[in-house]
């Protein structure tokens, strides 16, 4: 164990990167070598692996089915895909799956060929009503197009939600219902085109305000109610001035928009929000305790580093997320937790212990290199062994891993202590959440070694474009259910564009009820506008901006950024 920092340099970035001595101790904890990627290449190898939202139809694999399938995993990729119901069924066998290891070649290109002819989940969708389109989700009731959630009801196009309800277009909410258009909010009820936001009600184009009602364009506000663009009026006066608004306009509702951007920019911007946390860094966290570059993670996170989009009860963990819980000693994981002890390099494996390189695997201990297994133990490629078999041929085959590793097409070499390689992921890029929190374009995607999925011509024919729709949601005179939209972007943008888009009924009677006009962007092109709106995973060193405030941290917001930031102390004196 190194009593030092030591500076390495990545082998995908070739930039320098510092490994601290508390860092050196965890991976002397897991018995592992320390890593050869920085914290960011590691994430992005890791995300890779993790596609939330892009679905595709392709046929099921399971003998003597002929149905199309909503899919996470696009149909170019030669993969055995089976429904749901027959891969948590019991006609079918996992073990009978298992290969024996073989020595001459290294292990990611024999869990690969594992993973190539092994039944896989067409979707991640469990206890699921009228929820079909719904991805990497659990609980959802009569939900469309969202992803990354909890227990939802009636959510259209969301992703990373969680106790919702009657809501559209969000991204990282808990605990609404009847919102539309938030980002970052919680414990909301009727909230449209927020940001930052908690306890807030009946509200419009909120940015870091806690306990409003009423208010319209406001920001840094505590407690109030029936203020517009941050001045106080009467009762009577705010509602006259809302009933004048037209907020059912698509026209006007841009132009608000453009409005509250002016808004959020005079605004005071806190370094980082943090509710209960001790000796921590990183953005959006809540209850987290001696936690390092974490993101978007609350509830007894603890003595953990480069984890994002945790909850509840995780201690000792390393680089891990999205969707991590409930776990200790996780490195290089996600999608995984509830009751897990010293899961490495695992995705989709819950209430596991000692498991390595696995993929959807549950109630399972001493695993390594397995795919689908469920209440088994030492397993290795699917094949079954001894308590002693297993430990003897796991230490060889780890030595092996070192000894004849797996190198890709960049040259990157890929030993014991390495997330599994980007190139052997059945997503491209941009079909990812990479893409999400680390945008590229399709040029230097593919000249930094990643795959790329070029998007097809629109499959569909358009029947109406955006710009074509009516802008008051009363002028509306056609069944809008039944047109194929042309998104305003037309295909022409940096998102992922998808060129067309329709609105279903559910859809479309959500719309109404939230007192909001119809969309003009297709899912992608909205999704992307949100995700624009919070800071990236990523920190800077800075000072606070106010006049005479020496105070230094650790913030998301890059110093080339027009915000203002403030420390905790100044921010505090200013906003409550």
């Amino acid at each position: 164990m190194s009593d030092m920092s030591e500076s390495r340099i990545c082998q995908n970035c070739k930039q320098n990167f510092v490994i601290e001595p508390d860092d050196f101790s965890f991976y002397e904890k897991i018995k592992v070598p320390p890593p050869t990627f920085c914290p960011e290449c590691r994430t992005i190898r890791r995300l890779c692996w993790r596609n939330e939202m892009s679905l595709f139809r392709r046929k099921c694999d399971v003998p003597g089915h002929k149905e199309m399938l909503i899919s996470f995993y696009p149909p170019e990729e030669k993969l055995v895909i089976y429904d749901s119901k027959s891969w948590w069924g019991d006609g079918w066998d996992a073990l009978s799956y298992g290969r024996e290891y073989d020595f001459s070649k290294s292990f990611f290109e024999q869990w690969k060929e594992l993973r190539d002819v092994f039944p896989l989940q067409h979707l991640s969708n469990s206890n699921a009503t009228n929820s079909d389109y719904c991805n990497i989700a659990e609980d959802s009731k009569n939900s469309y197009m969202s992803s990354g959630s909890w227990k939802i009801e009636q959510t259209h196009y969301s992703n990373r939600i969680f106790f919702t309800k009657d809501s559209s277009d969000l991204y990282i909410v808990q605990n609404s219902e009847l919102c539309y258009d938030d980002v970052m909010c919680s414990d909301c009820y009727h909230l449209m085109y927020s940001l930052n936001c908690k306890n807030c009600v009946d509200s419009y184009f909120l940015y870091d305000c806690i306990g409003c009602t009423d208010c319209f364009g406001c920001s840094n506000l505590r407690n109030k109610s029936y203020c517009i663009w941050n001045e106080q009026f009467s009762r009577e006066e705010y509602k006259s001035r809302l009933e004048e608004m037209n907020l059912m306009d698509f026209n006007v509702i841009e132009k608000f928009k453009l409005h509250f951007k002016e808004i959020y920019l005079k605004s005071i911007h806190r370094f980082a929000t943090q509710i209960k946390c001790v000796n921590s860094t990183g953005e959006n966290l809540n209850g987290v305790k001696n936690c390092k570059s974490c993101f978007d993670s609350s509830g007894q996170i603890e003595d953990s580093k480069y984890v994002h989009w945790s909850k509840m009860n995780l201690k000792d963990t390393y680089d891990s997320g999205p969707g991590v819980g409930m776990g200790e000693l996780m490195y290089e994981t996600f999608d995984t937790g509830i009751g897990n002890f010293r899961n490495l390099f695992t995705s989709v494996v819950y209430s596991s212990n000692d498991i390595e390189y696995c993929f959807n695997c549950h109630g399972s201990s001493n695993l390594f290199g397995c795919i689908g297994l469920r209440n088994k133990k030492y397993c290795i490629l699917n094949k079954q062994y001894t308590k002693e078999e297993y430990e003897e041929l796991v230490i060889s085959i780890k030595k092996q891993m070192m000894e004849v590793p797996y190198v890709d097409k960049k040259g990157i070499v890929y030993k014991y202590g390495e997330f599994f390689p980007s190139e052997l992921s059945p997503f491209c890029y941009n079909e990812t959440q990479a893409q999400d929190y680390f945008p590229t374009t399709r040029e230097k995607a593919l000249e930094n070694g990643y795959r790329w999925r070029d998007r097809k011509n629109t499959e569909y024919q358009i029947t109406i474009k955006a710009k074509d729709l009516p802008d008051n949601f009363d002028d509306n005179k056609i069944d809008i259910t039944k047109e194929v939209i042309g998104c305003l972007h037309e295909e022409n943008c940096q998102d992922r564009c998808k060129g067309a888009y329709k609105i279903i009924e559910d859809e479309l009677n959500l719309y109404k009820r939230l007192g909001v006009p119809l969309p003009r962007l297709c899912f992608f092109c909205r999704h992307e506008s949100r995700l624009r709106m919070r800071t990236p995973m990523k920190l800077w060193h800075r000072s606070c901006m106010k006049e005479g405030c020496t105070n230094e941290f650790e913030t998301s917001y890059a110093p080339e950024r027009p915000e203002i930031v403030y420390c905790e102390k100044c921010y505090q004196q200013e906003v409550y």
